[in-house]
């Protein structure tokens, strides 16, 4: 049976409501399961408390040394041993990883238009799925910080949707799910079960899709990107029924 790679935000993972009702919801689920998380919310709490001024460049954080050394700190230590620690009190397997453990993910610094130096902030490159396949077949829960190995040998700060794309993109999962607090994207109150990359578009030049929504959905839809075929963004009671928005690439 294919997994279900599970992409988890920052706000979720400050939410120990959340915390506490996710091993129920994955519990109920037949597929296995591969979580990749952020916690960019922690970050920035951090690094505004150490006197860095956090920095982005369309909405991609920007990685300096003194940077690198927090992003470690909280995506590796922090976030994932909370993420791993609860899944495991609510009586599931799972492990914490992150990219760099066996080189499982490999990056390169980010390039961008105009010249910004990105710094430690990179885009994935390889996936060594045979170091997941075992947590897989064995039914344990690879949980994965997005923290990678460089191909030059340094350490990288990648974008947490990025990394489950690469992730989806290598073990070519039966969906994507996409957390977010509401049961999916929504028309004046009512679910929207589908769409496409078109249609999304076409829905945030209406306003229908608004807001903090709109980052979501291009998120999702940049998973698209990577060869998955089917991303779904929605709450946990929507994982847990099997509705929610489903993306799909245009026709």
């Amino acid at each position: 049976m294919k997994p279900i790679v599970l992409k988890i935000g920052g706000h979720d993972i400050n939410d120990y409501d959340f915390l506490a009702k996710l091993p129920h919801v994955l519990q109920t689920l037949p597929n296995p399961i591969l979580i990749v998380h952020g916690g960019g919310v922690e970050i920035t709490d951090l690094q505004r408390r150490l006197g860095i001024t956090p920095r982005y460049l369309d909405g991609v954080r920007i990685t300096d040394t003194a940077s690198l050394a927090i992003v470690t700190q909280i995506l590796r230590g922090v976030v994932n041993t909370r993420l791993v620690s609860q899944l495991i009190l609510g009586g599931l397997d799972a492990v914490g990883l992150c990219g760099v453990d066996r080189g499982m993910i490999r990056a390169v610094q980010m390039q961008v238009e105009g010249g910004q130096d990105m710094g430690f902030t990179g885009v994935p490159t390889q996936v060594r799925v045979e170091v997941l396949q075992p947590y897989l077949d064995a039914k344990i829960i690879p949980v994965i910080a997005p923290v990678c190995l460089g191909e030059d040998g340094e350490i990288y700060n990648v974008n947490a949707d990025h990394v489950a794309g690469a992730v989806a993109g290598a073990i070519q999962p039966e969906q994507v799910v996409f957390m977010t607090n509401v049961e999916g994207v929504l028309n004046e109150g009512k679910l929207i079960p589908s769409m496409t990359p078109l249609q999304a578009e076409q829905l945030i030049e209406e306003e229908i899709i608004f807001g903090g929504m709109i980052p979501k959905v291009r998120t999702a839809l940049e998973l698209l990107n990577y060869g998955v075929s089917r991303v779904v963004i929605t709450n946990l009671t929507g994982l847990a029924n099997g509705s929610g928005t489903t993306l799909v690439p245009n026709d």
